[in-house]
């Protein structure tokens, strides 16, 4: 005979003061209290107070007797009172699952999940009726499906739906959050049973394995060779040419491998795709091996990289990428002299020009709109660059004209004028404007600025002089302002981006070295559908983690990041379970019932000794009282008076 809910110290506590209170209300006296009557006639001889003597001793026993046997029922009741022993009670399990991304290995016509499944749910069947269990699926991330439960048809139901996911099994985090979650229930901690495979991430060093832990490894002597990672850039030498590297590993840690890798691509909704080429690896145990092509195209297609021949893990086999299409822009120069454009607008990469005369001007163009010193009735409607506009016209008012002044100074720290530093130079004719609030000043002379920036929808850029009809056209201040200028206007097409198609789980991204490093505020990293995911940022690293398939997108000043995650993510360390650690089912279903609950009875005891006091006692201390009060005060008066008692 035990308490589950109480130790015996605890309900001796709790009895103690419930009983002292109840002992001293049976010895205190009433105090006096005022009290209004209907009548002062026999109130008269009352004037003389009557001496109150104190209880020295119980009137009523028998009624104290009942109330505490009561009240020490309903206690046990409460402290639940089992009759057997604690070892023999219910205790509670962590069934820990595995449901890494290895599980859907397939060995014969079933997968290592099915394995698995079934040997949890034989373990749930071979434990007490009295025991709960909670069902923890492991990856990655250690997720409980189930609270504590007591009924076999809810957890099996949890177990059955089960399913690999994409990430590596993590086995000590999902050991040591079974151990928290047995520290914290009230109840007598069971057993944590593992199912799954072996395979996990680098283990903790420093992790003590659980004393309470219990094994059933699915056994999992299968070879696989898969893609590891495929990774995709555009070639700083030619922007349409794409550098493809293909990594692939062997994941058997005796046998030597040989493998093709293949590649293709096509349009999105294209049957059939070119091929791109192929590769044959030899793979030594546990290393990888590396493969590479380039491929020559500036539209949008799918990438395929596939890996023969196949094994019991085909999810690794074979990947798709979309590579995106070269970013261009239009630009439509209105000019008199195009002549002293176009030099300086065809070294710029995808940038593609058409001249036309002034008086072909339509507002209605796309793209970017430059204006060689004329000035349209109505303004682009697209971002716009004005070259020496006239004053009448200018979008960015013109404040005075001068004549062979010096130049002054570029803004150093704007982007838009970055790497410009050529100051030696005469301007024999410029504009000098009077710049709004929000508009960005990057070239000034001493009377003011005379290269003015506006942000907004559209972007208005204002030259108040022709670079190439001054001396700065013998400069290379000249191409860097256009260069910057287009790079503000349309920063996509200088944007240097990489894809790379790897495996979900947690990324460490190093930003590329021969760049400066980014601030904060340009760094961004963005899911598929748009949303902002949780990221670190330290020094040029970028870490974050993704635990399901998709697309995420990385933006570092101008880099740009693409990442397919579509790989599954594979452990390559084996564990060992620790000598103390139990294996196979346990043998102890036939204590199922050998506790027997007896609160309910004990609060029913409970309740009919109260009730039972009550009928008994109550009435008699009502007469009692009455009795005690003389028949004059029991009559009744025409009018009340107010009379201490």
């Amino acid at each position: 005979m035990y308490l589950l809910n109480l130790s015996l110290a605890q309900f001796l506590a709790v009895f103690g003061s419930v009983a002292a209170i109840s002992v001293a209300l049976y010895l205190l006296d009433r105090s006096r209290r005022r009290q209004v009557v209907s009548t002062l006639r026999f109130w008269v001889a009352a004037t003389q107070p009557v001496a109150a003597a104190r209880r020295r001793h119980l009137q009523q026993p028998w009624s104290l007797a009942l109330q505490l046997l009561g009240m020490a029922l309903l206690l046990l009741a409460i402290a639940q009172l089992r009759l057997g022993t604690p070892a023999s009670a219910g205790r509670d399990h962590v069934l820990v699952l595995d449901t890494s991304a290895w599980m859907a290995a397939r060995a014969g016509n079933r997968t290592l999940m099915d394995v698995a499944r079934l040997r949890a749910i034989q373990y749930l069947r071979s434990l007490p009726r009295r025991d709960r269990v909670m069902l923890v699926r492991a990856d990655a991330l250690a997720t409980p499906a189930t609270s504590f439960d007591l009924d076999r048809a809810n957890l099996e139901a949890a177990i059955r739906a089960s399913q690999p996911s994409f990430t590596a099994l993590h086995l000590s985090q999902a050991l040591a959050f079974a151990q928290h979650v047995l520290s914290q229930d009230g109840r007598g901690a069971g057993e944590i049973a593992f199912v799954g495979s072996n395979r996990t991430i680098d283990p903790d060093p420093g992790a003590v394995p659980p004393a309470n832990l219990r094994t059933l490894l699915v056994p999992d002597s299968l070879d696989n060779c898969g893609l590891r990672k495929i990774g995709l850039r555009r070639s700083t030498a030619d922007p349409e040419q794409w550098e493809i590297f293909v990594s692939a590993r062997n994941y058997d840690p005796v046998g030597s491998r040989s493998v093709v890798v293949s590649a293709d691509f096509g349009p999105p909704q294209a049957s059939t795709r070119v091929p791109v080429g192929s590769r044959r690896l030899g793979l030594a145990p546990g290393s990888d091996g590396e493969a590479d092509f380039t491929w020559r195209t500036s539209a949008a297609g799918i990438l395929g990289v596939t890996l023969t021949p196949h094994d019991a893990f085909p999810q690794d086999d074979h990947v798709e990428l979309e590579l995106p299409a070269q970013p261009t822009l239009a630009v439509t120069v209105y000019s008199t002299q195009p002549d002293l454009l176009r030099p300086v607008l065809s070294s710029l990469p995808h940038v593609f020009a058409s001249y036309r005369k002034p008086e072909e001007y339509r507002a209605a163009a796309s793209g970017l709109v430059i204006l060689d010193r004329f000035a349209p009735a109505e303004r682009p409607h697209a971002d716009s660059l004005w070259i020496d506009p006239p004053a009448a016209g200018s979008p960015v008012p013109i404040r005075a004209q001068v004549q062979n002044v010096p130049f002054a100074r570029w803004d150093p720290d704007n982007p838009l004028s970055a790497g410009m530093r050529a100051t030696d130079f005469n301007l024999a004719h410029a504009s000098v404007f009077e710049p709004a609030p929000g508009d960005v000043r990057i070239g000034e002379l001493e009377a003011g600025p005379v290269v003015v920036a506006r942000p907004g929808k559209p972007k208005i850029a204002v030259i108040g002089f022709h670079p190439a009809l001054t001396a700065m056209r013998y400069t290379l201040a000249t191409p860097l302002l256009f260069a910057n200028l287009v790079r503000w206007v349309s920063p996509e097409i200088f944007r240097r981006s990489e894809s790379s198609a790897t495996s979900v789980g947690a990324i460490q991204l190093v930003l590329d070295q021969s760049a400066p490093p980014p601030a904060p505020e340009q760094v961004s990293v963005t899911a598929g559908d748009g949303n902002p995911v949780p990221y670190t940022l330290s020094g040029r690293t970028v870490g974050f983690f993704a635990q399901s398939p998709g697309n995420l997108r990385v933006v570092a000043g101008d880099r740009e990041y693409d990442y397919s995650l579509t790989l599954p993510e594979l452990a390559d360390t084996r564990w060992t379970p620790p000598p103390t650690a139990r294996r196979g089912l346990p043998h102890f279903a036939a204590t199922a019932e050998a506790v027997t609950d007896l609160w309910p009875w004990l609060a029913l005891l409970g309740g009919l000794a109260l009730l039972a006091e009550y009928l008994l006692f109550a009435r008699f201390r009502r007469r009692a009282a009455l009795r005690s009060v003389p028949i004059a005060a029991r009559a009744t008066a025409a009018r009340p008076a107010e009379v201490r008692r």
